[in-house]
């Protein structure tokens, strides 16, 4: 019985009833289809997983098939089709050397490329969703492969349709469009310009923005290491919020606020838990807010899921009692509930 504390970067969960490894498309389908009914947990590099101390009463599936399909043009770039349980960053660092630009603000983020259209994930101004063209899955209802078109995904923020029918498709591989080039598109999150030496709004080489990003994310304790438990983290645990016009007039001057489309306001999850009395280095038990990041929970080296769980409920209290904002969570919660 396989002890899902050995599969994921928070290091706590408890065992699996049952748990399999895939490294093709036919064997991810043929354990699927095995576990018929019941409960089914995808996970791939388990970065972005919070699973409860009694563990999963299901099929836990790893997937690590890793295939990589390639289409280029020596002029405009190339059609990259890759698999599921490719590791993210290794895909980002690829592209790069092949001198494909587009995903070098996405280097350093944990996890395998499966998982990047579910989340939609993104950082410093970018997310994965601008350079999907399609998704193919496999549909546990229908029991039958469904291709997704980019418009198809229902991209949002941090949201997809894959996050929206939770459990019902299963990614088997990714495609992406990249551009030839060894510089940026203008580079929008002032953090990051500033980190480059330039202006927001200019450019920059794709390999200078890549190192900058990893060392923003290393300094903030977001990238994975064995020898530092104060990075033993699902990443960001809470999403930005987006809020209301009314409810962002109300937050304090110098809140971070960024326009939305649809006339809602998005800011900033760090800045409101900074700003409600929670302080980097708060614990509950084994579990504590990271020296670096108020962002990460982390697991200091004896933390069980209860209590990390607890410690994110204590996050979210603070903040609404301070602005009347609930966050939410963007790690995926199993067994667990704040």
């Amino acid at each position: 019985m396989a002890d899902l504390r050995d599969y994921t970067s928070l290091r706590v969960g408890g065992p699996a009833r049952k748990f399999v490894e895939v490294g093709s498309e036919s064997e991810i389908i043929a354990a699927l289809e095995a576990a018929g009914d019941s409960p089914v947990l995808i996970i791939g590099g388990g970065t972005n997983l919070l699973i409860a101390d009694k563990g999963f009463d299901g099929t836990v599936i790893r997937i690590t098939n890793s295939s990589l399909q390639a289409e280029v043009d020596a002029c405009s770039g190339a059609t990259l089709t890759i698999g599921a349980g490719e590791n993210w960053d290794d895909f980002v660092a690829t592209t790069l050397e092949r001198g494909w630009a587009g995903l070098e603000t996405l280097s350093g983020i944990p996890g395998n490329v499966g998982a990047a259209p579910i989340q939609n994930i993104g950082a410093y101004g970018h997310e994965v969703s601008e350079f999907i063209t399609r998704v193919r899955t496999y549909d546990r209802q229908a029991k039958a492969i469904k291709t997704f078109t980019n418009s198809e995904c229902e991209f949002g923020y941090r949201d997809s349709i894959f996050k929206k029918s939770k459990g019902r498709y299963v990614v088997l591989d990714v495609q992406f469009q990249l551009r030839r080039g060894e510089i940026t598109t203008p580079i929008l999150y002032a953090e990051l310009a500033k980190k480059l030496g330039v202006e927001v709004g200019e450019k920059a080489p794709i390999n200078a923005t890549r190192k900058a990003v990893l060392e923003l994310r290393e300094g903030k304790g977001m990238l994975l290491d064995d020898a530092d438990c104060d990075s033993w983290s699902a990443g960001s645990f809470f999403t930005n919020p987006v809020i209301s016009a009314e409810v962002a007039a109300q937050l304090p001057e110098g809140a971070p606020k960024w326009p939305m489309a649809d006339g809602r306001v998005k800011t900033s999850a760090a800045w409101l838990i900074e700003r409600s009395g929670i302080a980097k280095g708060d614990s509950v038990g084994g579990a504590r807010v990271s020296t670096k990041h108020v962002l990460a929970l982390t697991n200091s080296g004896s933390a069980t899921a209860q209590e990390i769980s607890e410690l994110a409920k204590a996050v979210q209290a603070k903040v609404q009692e301070k602005f009347g904002i609930t966050l939410e969570p963007e790690v995926n919660l199993v067994g667990v509930t704040l």
